[in-house]
């Protein structure tokens, strides 16, 4: 199955597909710029938001293309809508029907390192870089050391993909599931459910609802380009303990 049959959203196909086509090369920015506004590219220090497609608010206030988010705040979509932004190193494209809540590190030397997030509901495409980050769900707790990820999120289930580096994986109710993650490229997404027996609670699932593509983009927002490959050294694979 081609990747853009498993894209509802026809906004997002387009996206995926004029990433696709090489928009993101030095001859084409005036055609990228055309479709979506701006060429992907590391976002100023005083903005925040580099796409907003419907409806979004940020700690309840309507957002704009001018609204800063900060940790502490908490992140919400509309139907049918999708939010692209940067806060500090970390970026993220949040789809549509998403309750997002970000964490404040208390010990951070700025104000712009993120602790946590929270995903009530939703999903979430994420990446960041030398940074740890604690991603919690109703039915899953999630370390993540460097890496980019993609969340899927709703009361009885979690959808997880490590899409590169490393990370830990915990069932929220169920100590005995859990799993330590490396990953060079989508190397096991796995679903963490709410119920079921004690230490099986971590799932094998199929790679679905992200692209490549979108991890270029957001990684461009911040300035990187994905390590897709990583040293044999670094990351030995992934070390099951269900």
């Amino acid at each position: 199955m081609n990747v853009f049959d498993r894209i509802e959203d026809p906004r997002r196909r387009l996206l995926v597909k004029a990433l696709t086509a090489g928009l993101f090369s030095t001859g084409a920015p005036r055609a990228f710029g055309q479709i979506f506004g701006a060429r992907p590219r590391r976002l100023p220090p005083d903005q925040s938001i580099y796409r907003l497609i419907g409806s979004a608010t940020v700690n309840g206030t309507p957002a704009t293309m001018s609204t800063p988010i900060r940790p502490g705040d908490t992140i919400e979509t509309g139907e049918g809508s999708e939010l692209v932004f940067v806060v500090g190193e970390h970026s993220m494209i949040v789809r549509e029907q998403t309750r997002l809540v970000t964490e404040a590190d208390p010990s951070a030397v700025t104000a712009l390192v993120l602790a946590g997030l929270r995903l009530l509901t939703g999903k979430v495409l994420s990446v960041s870089r030398n940074s740890r980050t604690r991603v919690s769900t109703l039915t899953a707790t999630i370390g993540i050391r460097g890496t980019g990820w993609y969340a899927e999120a709703d009361p009885e289930k979690t959808y997880f993909c490590l899409c590169y580096g490393a990370g830990d994986v915990e069932a929220a109710n169920d100590p005995a599931s859990r799993e330590q993650m490396a990953s060079n490229h989508h190397d096991r997404p796995v679903y963490i459910v709410g119920e079921g027996p004690s230490g099986e609670r971590i799932r094998t699932a199929p790679f679905i609802n992200h692209t490549d593509q979108e991890l270029m983009l957001i990684e461009a927002l911040v300035g990187r380009t994905p390590p897709f490959v990583f040293p044999a050294e670094q990351y030995q694979g992934p070390r099951r303990e269900y």
